[in-house]
């Protein structure tokens, strides 16, 4: 009996030990109710309680808290029918709300968040749905996180993981997107092609401005040509008319010029007669003699009349 007595004591010792001793993890807190009412809450750390006296009631975790949001059906305000899912992330910033506040918070935070999210899509188109994501995450944290203050939660974000929108909705918008592309792969043709003219032409243009100064500098070189020589022949011309004159003038000149006449004078006629059928020959055809003394006598009396003319260029 006495060794029955004992095991029954120590039985009950390690009970009482085992409700009076509690150690609370790292970032976690204990609710202690004694007597069915709130006493204290347990922080990090070892502590005793008083025994069937006190207990503890509920249990929090302090970290940030990941919330899976399941799938819902919302309707847009082009009234499509789209299935939206997220994730919640929270944290319990006052345990003892979070004890007395509501039931279950977390199942209060998650029927929170997918109300906010129906009324949040319903304001707006599909296509915006796709875009505004961010406003649409931003709205639901700042519903949820004004809801949940009484419940001592702090929300810290909630991510849209998929937005779902029926086969149908999505075969069209495919092919309006392929339209798109096609349309985008179109412009970017043409403006390639614009370009590519508006390049043939400046260059055709610039070729033409390029031909038009070589051209001009040709017909100036042509020109300065063409003028050094007409300059260059009369420079020629009247060195030879003052070397003729100076050669008449000297002694023997008349008679070199009417022996150069005689031989013009018998070359030409000796043409004449090859050319043509029809010949006119002078009544005196052997007094070439003579025909040369009167050109002479033209001579002389030209320097007879004029002793003292001079060639002047």
């Amino acid at each position: 009996m006495e060794y029955g007595a004992i095991i029954i004591l120590v039985a009950f010792i390690i009970i009482t030990f085992l409700k009076t001793a509690r150690v609370v993890p790292q970032k976690s807190a204990f609710i202690v109710e004694r007597l069915g009412k709130y006493n204290e809450t347990l922080e990090a750390g070892f502590h005793i309680l008083i025994p069937f006296v006190d207990r503890v009631s509920y249990k929090h975790s302090l970290k940030e808290i990941v919330m899976d949001v399941p799938p819902q059906s919302c309707i847009t305000k082009d009234n499509i029918a789209v299935e939206v899912d997220g994730v919640l992330y929270l944290q319990v910033m006052d345990p003892v709300k979070a004890s007395y506040g509501v039931n279950d918070y977390s199942f209060a935070s998650v029927q929170l968040a997918q109300t906010t999210m129906r009324s949040e899509i319903g304001k707006m188109q599909l296509d915006k749905t796709f875009e505004e994501r961010e406003t649409i995450n931003a709205s639901i944290v700042n519903a949820i996180d004004k809801a949940s203050d009484p419940w001592g939660l702090k929300v810290i974000r909630y991510e849209i993981k998929n937005i779902n929108p029926p086969d149908s909705i999505k075969d069209a918008m495919e092919k309006q997107m392929r339209a798109e592309r096609e349309k985008r792969a179109l412009i970017a043709e043409s403006e390639g092609d614009r370009q590519a003219r508006v390049n043939r032409a400046e260059g055709e243009k610039q070729e033409a401005i390029e031909r038009s100064e070589g051209e001009k500098m040709k017909r100036i070189n042509e020109a300065e040509g063409r003028a050094q020589e007409i300059e260059r022949v009369a420079m020629a011309t009247s060195k030879g008319i003052r070397e003729i004159a100076n050669a008449i003038n000297e002694k023997g000149g008349i008679d070199a010029v009417n022996l150069r006449i005689a031989e013009l004078y018998l070359n030409e006629f000796g043409k004449l007669a090859q050319k043509n059928n029809t010949m006119i020959i002078p009544g005196n055809l052997s007094d070439v003699t003579g025909m040369v003394a009167t050109i002479s006598k033209v001579f002389s009396t030209m320097n007879t009349n004029e002793p003292e003319a001079k060639i002047v260029n």
